[in-house]
């Protein structure tokens, strides 16, 4: 496959960038850079647990998603350069801090480095590893991951190709996060969980709901229900929709998510027969978006 990093191929955008030479669509070149790097207490039970995820947020993105919460990190560049070997030693910190899992949030565009750091940790990482990304992925990335990675948390966040170019400007969002999810559970395959009810692998699909977009979210767990048996991802719904970044650019997002909007979506999950999870509305607060930093705090 050779060095993939001098012609980019990572993310379904193919950029074809020398990313030693200058940054991709994704905003960033090949040093790998974080905004955060934390125990988090807000993600779904089965991953939190009692003492948190070992989060790590990349800076840069493979979208360009007009609501994004981490805006900061993902368009407009904040976070600051660890080597891998570095990377390495905050995956053990974590670790040793009690996290349950190492939660790579946003990490598509840096897959080569993240899994050469994990390599640098063996013998010494005995936590599940987490793929916490936008959904939007290659098939062929996500294979790298094979060995390294046990659970997968993508978003899948529309059906209509019209709302994913509107808001996120990815017209082929649906069809290539579609068959990354599928790619996905084969590489994971169904939930299993220790004594304590901690994910140690399997898929979370998790569905933002967004204002004035019931419709597509209803097409959505349609799709969901058309193609995996039951027992074979988790779904979780959210709604923590806050107008943030670019939002009020466009009308329809100009809001929050209204409680009949999300209950309308969580009563469809509740029908489909899928296990998974509710977010309680109270989530949708800014207060719920992690500080960032632009260089090193620890």
């Amino acid at each position: 496959m050779g060095d993939i990093l001098e012609r980019c191929t990572l993310c379904p955008r193919r950029c074809g960038v020398n990313r030693y030479e200058k940054a991709g669509f994704c905003g960033e070149k090949s040093a790998v850079r974080i905004a955060r790097a934390s125990l988090h207490h807000w993600e779904e039970p089965c991953i939190s647990g009692s003492n948190g995820s070992g989060t790590v947020f990349f800076s840069g993105c493979v979208l360009k998603c007009c609501f994004c919460q981490n805006y900061e990190i993902s368009a407009e560049g904040k976070g600051f350069a660890v080597t891998e070997r570095e990377l390495a030693d905050i995956f053990i910190m974590l670790q040793d801090k009690g996290a349950h899992n190492i939660n790579l949030v946003n990490p598509t565009h840096f897959v080569p480095q993240i899994l050469k750091a994990l390599e640098l940790t063996d013998g010494e990482l005995k936590i599940p590893v987490v793929y916490n990304s936008g959904g939007y992925e290659n098939p062929e990335t996500l294979e790298l991951l094979r060995g390294r990675v046990g659970i997968f948390l993508p978003d899948l966040k529309y059906y209509d190709s019209g709302l994913s170019k509107k808001f996120s400007n990815a017209a082929d969002y649906f069809e290539k996060t579609s068959a990354a999810i599928k790619k996905m559970l084969e590489i994971a395959g169904k939930p299993m969980y220790d004594e304590n009810g901690i994910m140690q692998r399997g898929v979370i699909v998790r569905h933002l709901v967004l204002p004035n977009c019931r419709r597509d979210s209803a097409k959505l767990i349609e799709w969901l229900s058309s193609v995996f048996e039951k027992d074979e991802i988790l779904v979780s719904v959210m709604s923590q929709f806050t107008p943030v970044y670019k939002s009020f650019d466009f009308k329809e997002l100009s809001r929050r998510t209204s409680t009949f909007e999300y209950n309308y979506v969580a009563d469809l999950l509740e029908k489909s027969g899928f296990d998974g999870f509710c977010q309680r509305k109270s989530s949708a607060d800014e207060s719920f978006i992690p500080q960032f930093y632009g260089e090193k705090y620890f």
